[in-house]
């Protein structure tokens, strides 16, 4: 049974705290098209964006896209002070967060660059004890690795703590559990988009739903799977 009450959370980034108004990615996939000489329907760049089709790799193979040039594209055309500027910070993220008085993490798949250029435009880096993102050396969710070191960085690394990595996709879910952690997911989206049911320890729409296993007195109600 997933505990009341946890002394140690880890959060995705993208798409669990924050997210993009549609026009950015949009602009991104077109400059992408525009190098393999490809367009992308807007459903296309909701699937890749958000990860809806499952792995992107996958998904860009199965549309008979090479992932690598794909890839290389998108890394030389996403801008960080571009992005930062259409990012936006959901409500229930902020006011969970502001309830948690214990270590917080943070574990992204968005590169160092493009994850520092967002907190500190949404000014909420000081909200993170550690921040881990990730890339071929830590390694990629569901690895645990990353986990792991965001858990030794707090310092609660094989202490006993009782945690939970908040995150909305499958790849989350499995890093918290292959970690030894619980799992919170949180889906934004309908599931019949995604495609499939995401099984977690906790599973809810919004973070307001996660109050009572933060232990506050602002609890919301728990919807626990």
């Amino acid at each position: 049974m997933a505990n009341a009450a946890y002394d140690v959370w880890l959060f995705d980034l993208d798409g669990t705290l924050i997210d993009i108004e549609p026009d950015h990615p949009r602009w991104v996939f077109d400059e992408i098209g525009d190098c393999l000489g490809r367009d992308f329907s807007d459903q296309e760049v909701r699937i890749l964006w958000h990860g809806l089709g499952g792995t992107r790799n996958e998904q860009l193979r199965e549309w008979r896209i090479d992932p690598e040039p794909f890839w290389e594209a998108f890394h030389e055309i996403e801008d960080p002070i571009r992005r930062a500027e259409a990012t936006y910070l959901y409500d229930d993220a902020e006011r969970l967060l502001a309830s948690l008085d214990r270590p917080v993490g943070l574990v992204t798949h968005s590169q160092t660059h493009l994850t520092e250029a967002a907190l500190d435009h949404l000014d909420i880096a000081d909200w993170f004890d550690t921040v881990v993102c990730c890339d071929d050396e830590i390694g990629w969710k569901p690895d645990p690795d990353p986990v792991h070191l965001a858990l030794s960085d707090l310092g609660v690394a094989g202490n006993g703590h009782d945690g939970v990595f908040v995150g909305d996709s499958p790849g989350d879910v499995g890093a918290a559990w292959n970690a030894g952690l619980d799992a919170a997911h949180v889906e934004r989206f309908d599931p019949h988009e995604r495609g499939q049911c995401v099984r977690a320890d906790h599973r809810v729409d919004r973070l307001d739903d996660l109050w009572a296993l933060a232990g506050t007195a602002d609890s919301g109600s728990e919807d626990a799977g």
